[in-house]
């Protein structure tokens, strides 16, 4: 395994760790400023209308796995597909649950850290 899927696999995971603690600024920090997220059904949003998002779920409880399928690293930009399952929780509430495939574009900034750029999911 490459340094830089090993840095990917660690991406996900840093994900995965701020989206269960509910620690948005840490998501934030994963993203380039013009980072674009695409899901069934709605239109492509960037990284202000997920921070506003995220803000809504911070008391959600989340469960979350992923199956990465492929990684491509292509210089400075990566890409990888995984399968991904979710659940969210509410104080007190059932859970909901999501999976499906994604498809989420990387790139390397100048200190070496890999930042989402485009992210296309397809959970239902």
């Amino acid at each position: 395994m490459s340094d830089d899927e090993k840095a990917i696999r660690a991406f996900v995971q840093n994900w995965f760790e701020a989206s269960k603690s509910g620690d948005i600024d840490a998501i934030v920090a994963l993203m380039e400023d013009d980072a674009v997220f695409m899901s069934p059904g709605a239109e492509p949003f960037g990284r202000d209308a997920f921070k506003a998002m995220a803000a809504q779920m911070k008391h959600m409880r989340l469960d979350m796995q992923s199956d990465i399928l492929e990684i491509k690293v292509l210089g400075d930009w990566a890409f990888f597909r995984s399968r991904l399952q979710v659940g969210v929780t509410p104080p007190g509430g059932k859970t909901l649950r999501r999976a499906g495939q994604t498809l989420t574009l990387l790139r390397k900034g100048a200190d070496g850290a890999w930042r989402l750029a485009r992210d296309a999911n397809m959970l239902v």
